[in-house]
């Protein structure tokens, strides 16, 4: 019987260790004076900034959802990356934690190195728009484990806030909410999305709505708001990052008992691919699923309300009132 290697199993150590020098040039682009070190450690090193009296560290962890099998189908890898990072650092700036760095985990059935390379820049593309640094990852190749042509990602970040800062959630009577502006449908609710358009409407990726291709309104990546956060971290009292649940589940989350959020529904800047969505669904249900044109909230007292907005380009959707502790659509 002739002998066999690991590369018959279906697993190429080549192609892996010619996919880590492929990214190096992309990962050291993310790279800042607290980095220790370069890929290709057994961990990564970041040395914790100076400056803090209290620093609590933060972690958050998640993936891109069913909206990575669209990328797989359409062969468009250069913008689910993107979608990783802010996924993960939308949630620690809400505990008012500052991105420090970031690790990813990329799982296949086989390693294509172009494909997991574009993913990889997106990643780190990511990684700038948050300021913060790509310090590791894992590619792990599983045939047997994927179908052919399949592929998997998470993402772990980790912030860093002053104790006093995470713990203030200052909800008040009386403060505004100020939406910021999502950039499509982020990384929620495409199951139902692909449902919808490729079952029901039988729709084609290259079909247009509003004059541009859906599959580039359905990739395009989820905003980052590290940076509109810096600007006004001292101003806001609260935020919400909005993801699956939408805003009448997200955004209860940062209230205290005995408020309620107002939310006036025709304040919302609706995108067009919502409302040519809500043509077939239910209005409670684009609500409860999608962010509906809403990335993230931040709860601002009143005598905030002007310099927030002139430095985010948010706008006013809502107030915090007395009452139960939930989302009322008004």
């Amino acid at each position: 019987m002739s002998k066999i290697s690991y590369k018959d199993s279906g697993v190429d150590i080549d192609a892996g260790n010619n996919f880590v020098s492929e990214i190096k040039p992309y990962v050291k682009e993310t790279f800042n004076k607290n980095v220790i070190g370069g890929i290709g450690s057994f961990a990564g090193a970041y040395a914790l900034p100076s400056g803090y009296k209290n620093p609590v560290l933060l972690s958050a962890t998640d993936g891109v959802g069913t909206k990575l099998k669209l990328a797989i189908d359409a062969k468009k890898f250069d913008t689910v990356g993107i979608d990783l990072v802010a996924m993960c650092v939308n949630d620690l700036i809400c505990s008012f934690g500052e991105p420090l760095f970031f690790l990813d985990y990329y799982a296949t059935s086989k390693l294509i190195v172009d494909e997991a390379k574009d993913v990889v820049k997106g990643i780190a593309e990511g990684c700038k728009l948050s300021e913060c640094a790509l310090i590791g990852g894992e590619t792990a190749e599983m045939p047997g484990m994927y179908q052919k042509g399949d592929f998997d990602l998470a993402g772990f970040a980790v912030g860093i806030a002053e104790a006093n800062e995470m713990n203030k959630n200052s909800v008040k009577e009386g403060d505004v909410l100020i939406a910021l502006k999502s950039s499509g449908i982020h990384s929620n609710g495409y199951s139902l999305v692909r449902k919808l358009m490729f079952e029901k409407l039988n729709h084609k990726f290259d079909d247009e709505i509003d004059g541009q291709k859906l599959i580039d309104i359905l990739l395009t990546p989820t905003k980052i708001y590290v940076k509109d956060f810096k600007k006004v971290k001292d101003k806001v009292n609260a935020l919400a990052h909005i993801t699956g649940g939408g805003i009448v589940e997200n955004l209860p989350r940062v209230l205290p008992d005995g408020l309620k959020a107002m939310v006036k529904k025709d304040s919302i800047n609706i995108l067009p691919i919502f409302k040519y969505m809500s043509k077939h669904i239910e209005e409670s249900e684009m609500f409860k699923t999608f962010n509906m044109g809403v990335g993230m909230i931040l709860v601002v007292d009143k005598l905030n309300v002007n310099e927030v907005i002139s430095k985010t380009n948010g706008y006013v959707i809502g107030e915090i009132t007395k009452g139960e502790k939930k989302v009322e659509l008004i």
